[in-house]
């Protein structure tokens, strides 16, 4: 299967059959942060996989908060939590190589390229999902939970959350997906998003 054909298979997923996800499937996912690219190769993102029953329930405890919708946390065979360490960028822009080219101090960065990279990371993890037969689906943490989930999982403050992913072997949308932004909102035509040489 070629790139461009996962990328038509590509779409968020929020309800799973709860049939377990192998390990070794799910290392091979995770493995794909090692490509990912990064600034500089400051290599700052990290991937928490979270496949352990016990904990999965607890992440779907508090999450679970919609009404009367069919389960998306709960049905998940697995959570990927994609993170960041932003000291890791500072560090490498700091060593003399990149001194040496930015004229003796770190770079003035232009955005904070540790989330751009962690995006880059967490579109690997999408994609191999399809590869491997996986359905997937993306979600942020609400900052008012991410105390919980941080001590839940015991991740260290040094390390940023950007969002979560749900894995796990694909089942019919629930009803209330339905009635939300891919079934709402038509799909940006190509002329919209992407110009060339100039904007104008």
């Amino acid at each position: 299967m070629s790139l461009y054909d996962l990328l038509q298979q590509r779409r968020m997923v929020r309800h799973y059959t709860g049939d377990r996800v192998p390990r070794d499937v799910l290392e091979r996912i995770a493995a794909t942060v090692r490509r990912a690219p990064s600034a500089g190769f400051s290599q700052g993102q990290r991937l928490l996989v979270v496949d352990d029953p016990s904990l999965l329930a607890q992440l779907a405890e508090e999450a679970d908060e919609f009404d009367g919708m069919e389960p998306w946390f709960p049905s998940a065979a697995a959570h990927v939590l994609v993170l960041t360490r932003e000291q890791d960028y500072h560090d490498r822009y700091t060593r003399q190589d990149k001194l040496d080219a930015t004229g003796g101090t770190e770079i003035e960065w232009p955005v904070p390229y540790w989330h751009a990279d962690a995006g880059a990371a967490l579109m690997l993890v999408l994609l191999a999902a399809i590869e491997e037969g996986l359905a997937a689906g993306v979600y942020g943490i609400p900052l008012d939970d991410q105390p919980r989930v941080r001590e839940l999982l015991h991740i260290p403050d040094e390390l940023t959350i950007v969002a979560g992913i749900t894995l796990g072997y694909g089942a019919a949308d629930p009803e209330w997906s339905k009635a939300t932004s891919r079934a709402t909102q038509r799909r940006r035509t190509l002329d919209e998003l992407v110009h060339w040489n100039t904007w104008a």
